[in-house]
């Protein structure tokens, strides 16, 4: 923490990548379930083009390709992402620590539904923590890189932006963070990152600060 400046009045955390260690799986679904559709992505592409961003952006990114994604996608998508969650996800390492010691309010503000941010809250073990301080892309007009949900939460949670801190694993929501008037620290500990450069990524994008275990989230 920079001890030159004062502790937030409210941190928001993203979900996946953050929160649950959910990027690979989520990516890896994309992936399969678009080639079913005839629409080449690989694994590798998707972490880069639509890390943290939302289904309507994925929706965007096709259209504005000349790609109609066919109407069953998103169902089978959900459900693939469903499936594969229930059985396989996991928290991301001591994150239950760091959010039962906090003294100041915290929230979630995620690009993925509300469903799937309950059910990945659910099966980690995190829901408790969090209660119904969930705010999605769904409760916005534009999603993450633009600053709306960022802002959103903020107001609903009654706190100044410039008084809230941002953890986020993507450069798209370091970039909102940013837009926002907020402070964002981003975190490379998620298995999306094991082959990548994320300290480069989200310093490129603006990140405060980086790094990479929960157990290290104070440290200076």
């Amino acid at each position: 923490m920079d001890l030159s400046r004062p502790k937030p009045d409210l941190i928001i955390f993203d979900c996946d990548g953050v929160l649950v260690d959910s990027e690979l799986l989520s990516c890896r679904c994309l992936s399969e379930v678009l080639t079913e559709f005839g629409i080449s992505l690989s694994l590798e592409q998707a972490l880069q083009l639509f890390l943290g961003r939302s289904t309507k952006a994925i929706e965007q990114h096709y259209r504005d390709l000349g790609q109609i994604v066919p109407d069953g996608f998103l169902p089978r998508l959900k459900a693939r992402v469903q499936t594969t969650f229930a059985s396989s996800l996991r928290p991301i390492p001591d994150v239950a620590a760091v959010v039962s010691e906090l003294t100041m309010p915290f929230c979630v503000a995620s690009s993925s539904d509300l469903d799937r941010v309950l059910l990945s809250l659910d099966v980690t073990g995190l829901a408790s923590h969090f209660g119904d301080r969930l705010y999605t892309a769904q409760m916005v007009q534009h999603g993450k890189p633009a600053p709306d949900l960022f802002l959103y939460a903020a107001e609903k949670m009654d706190v100044q932006p410039s008084r809230t801190l941002v953890i986020e694993d993507s450069a798209s929501g370091v970039q909102a963070a940013k837009a926002a008037g907020m402070m964002v620290w981003g975190f490379v500990g998620g298995g999306h990152y094991l082959s990548r450069d994320g300290r480069a990524i989200l310093s490129a994008a603006g990140a405060d600060r980086v790094f990479a275990r929960m157990s290290d989230f104070w440290e200076a």
